[in-house]
């Protein structure tokens, strides 16, 4: 595995690359955590139950950037691949997704590049999750690089079958048996019923919350 340097808004360096997408990661996660206990003092309610963040290996980057037929320099990996940095926030049920979506969208220092709403539209294999890819600004001591996050928002049912789903893919190397993949799939909408019966428990719930302290 070897990544070329080539210069790109000034970094030039494996070493660099690591810091600044850690910064960036830092950053959205810190915004994240402050949403979260913004709605935990006002609301009385967490819509995040978690948020895992990580860093593209380099042979992940490596493997990527072959696949777009770019060549593996430093110029490339941060032109074309847009997860080096991977922010995944996990919520309760799928309304906070779109509730965590439209709140990073508000940031003013987050600007959103592309989303894919795979809630609405699922893949073809039963994957959903709520994909933004954004820029944060990194505020290095002579400079200031625009750096890319993608966030993905997805529930804690969606996250488990997507786990294990990538599990399987590189178990067989994207080449699973039919039987199993039909297995995902139905899993998938067992997850979806899943996750829309949660959310009409829970609004039955707040419904009668409210009917008991005299709001309804």
């Amino acid at each position: 595995m070897e990544l070329k340097r080539n210069s790109s808004e000034g970094i030039e360096s494996w070493n660099e690359v690591i810091l600044v997408y850690n910064a960036a990661l830092k950053q959205v996660q810190t915004k994240m955590e402050i949403l979260n206990d913004e709605f935990q003092h006002v609301h009385q309610y967490n819509p995040i139950e978690h948020i895992k963040a990580r860093i593209k290996t380099p042979e992940s980057i490596v493997k990527k950037l072959k696949r777009y037929g770019k060549e593996s320099t430093i110029e490339n990996m941060i032109e074309y691949v847009n997860d080096i940095a991977g922010i995944r926030v996990i919520c309760s049920f799928t309304s906070d997704i779109f509730r965590i979506a439209e709140m990073i969208k508000d940031q003013k220092d987050i600007q959103v590049l592309t989303t894919k709403d795979y809630i609405t539209y699922p893949k073809a294999s039963g994957y959903k999750s709520y994909h933004m890819i954004v820029t944060i600004p990194v505020y290095l001591s002579d400079r200031i690089v625009d750096t890319k996050v993608e966030i993905q928002i997805r529930t804690v049912a969606m996250d488990f079958w997507a786990s294990l789903e990538h599990k399987i893919h590189y178990k067989f190397e994207g080449e699973a048996p039919d039987y199993i993949r039909n297995e995902l799939i139905e899993c998938a909408q067992m997850v979806s019923d899943l996750d829309a019966r949660m959310l009409s428990l829970n609004e039955e719930i707040l419904k009668l919350s409210r009917k008991r302290e005299g709001y309804a």
